[in-house]
């Protein structure tokens, strides 16, 4: 997938450095983690990693619909190239994860080893996971190439798992490739991270991509979800908010399958949320949430065609949005019942891509997050 939606400002979303977080009124959580090799060698997984990231959220979803779902990434490559690794925050705003996938590119990698240590030590030891017995924690290592063991400046990873082990957090070993060195290092992870040893071809196999009589429809009425949202707070916020909103349209113009795929879990994830877009600034669903009132957001806070209204106005505009957004996400629902029946019967009908890394990852977040 070639398309690049330029969202570098939803990056400006600070990686957390606290080691946990606690969770809010011991509501179900699940947090994943990926931390991705993205030298060279690994393009055709990531690019495939970018076309899926939206049904691996839904299948979370799924497998516990009332859970909060957060996911994070650190990127990887070596010292030498252009970075050694990048971090995204953990983070409900799964539109914001999926706009920086779409920024990295497979570059770089001189020699085998990688920073595959120090990638792992970020993971486990500086993302903010969900503290709390009704959470799964969860990460994916997924790479070609096994970490640099002579690097003095580095955690070693027998170290972190230890710690992973006394989080409660998985740590599973997606090997792409066959390099025998480090499947044996990947299946010593798995070992030590209580994961699983998961191998798939170097390209990422042939992913899962079934397109459906619904999607059209479906993104249609998902644009018209988004023409319900009334972005508020700092003006940069609002600006993230335009541009979430835009995003379906980019996606849909590439792989209509992806953007079918974005609006099926923001419509599962408005049952609990009321969202339309992923994330904060939406002032519909942050009243609906019961996370803001009206009359305590400031009027330069507010979007130029509220901040003109009398207070009545105002709320009468939300509340019109609110009822049209009810309305629009029963019907979306009711396609997407439709979709996921088919999506289920046209998978019933091929067979299983079970060494595929969407299905492997599905598969392994479905029993992880049972367990």
């Amino acid at each position: 997938m070639s398309v690049r939606i330029t969202l570098r400002a939803l990056a400006l979303a600070g990686f957390a450095m606290s080691a946990t977080i606690t969770a809010a009124a011991a509501k179900p959580t699940v947090d994943v983690a990926f931390v991705l090799d993205t030298t060279g060698s690994m393009s055709g997984l990531i690019e495939g990693a970018k076309r899926k990231i939206w049904s691996i959220a839904t299948a979370i979803v799924d497998a516990n619909p009332d859970a909060t779902v957060r996911m994070g990434l650190v990127a990887y490559r070596d010292i030498g190239d252009d970075y050694v690794t990048k971090s995204y925050a953990l983070t409900t705003d799964i539109q914001d994860l999926y706009a920086n996938l779409l920024e990295l590119k497979a570059r770089g990698g001189g020699d085998w080893p990688e920073s595959v240590n120090e990638a792992l030590d970020i993971a486990v030891n500086k993302m903010a996971w969900t503290e709390g017995a009704d959470t799964t924690r969860v990460v994916f290592l997924v790479g070609d190439a096994p970490p640099h063991m002579d690097y003095q400046q580095d955690k070693k990873y027998p170290e972190t798992l230890q710690v992973a082990r006394q989080k409660d957090i998985l740590v599973n070993a997606v090997l792409a490739g066959d390099a025998r060195d480090t499947e044996r290092v990947w299946r010593d992870i798995a070992q030590r991270g209580n994961g699983r040893f998961i191998p798939i071809p170097q390209d990422g196999g042939e992913l899962v991509v079934i397109e459906t009589p619904y999607d059209d429809e479906i993104i249609i009425l998902q644009k018209e979800i988004n023409g319900t949202v009334i972005p508020y707070g700092p003006k940069a916020l609002q600006n993230r908010v335009e541009l979430k909103k835009r995003q379906l349209s980019e996606v849909a113009a590439a792989a209509p399958s992806s953007a079918s795929d974005m609006a099926s879990y923001i419509n599962k994830r408005s049952k609990v949320s009321s969202e339309a877009v992923t994330g904060d600034g939406d002032l519909v669903s942050d009243i609906a949430n019961g996370r803001q009132k009206l009359s305590s957001v400031k009027d330069d806070e507010l979007p130029d065609a509220l901040r003109t209204l009398a207070p009545e106005q105002r709320a009468a505009a939300v509340e019109k949005n609110t009822a049209q957004r009810k309305q629009l996400n029963e019907k979306l629902a009711a396609l997407v019942m439709k979709r996921d029946k088919y999506v289920a019967e046209q998978k019933s009908k091929t067979p299983a891509k079970a060494s595929s890394f969407d299905r492997v990852v599905e598969d392994t977040l479905k029993a992880q997050i049972k367990r």
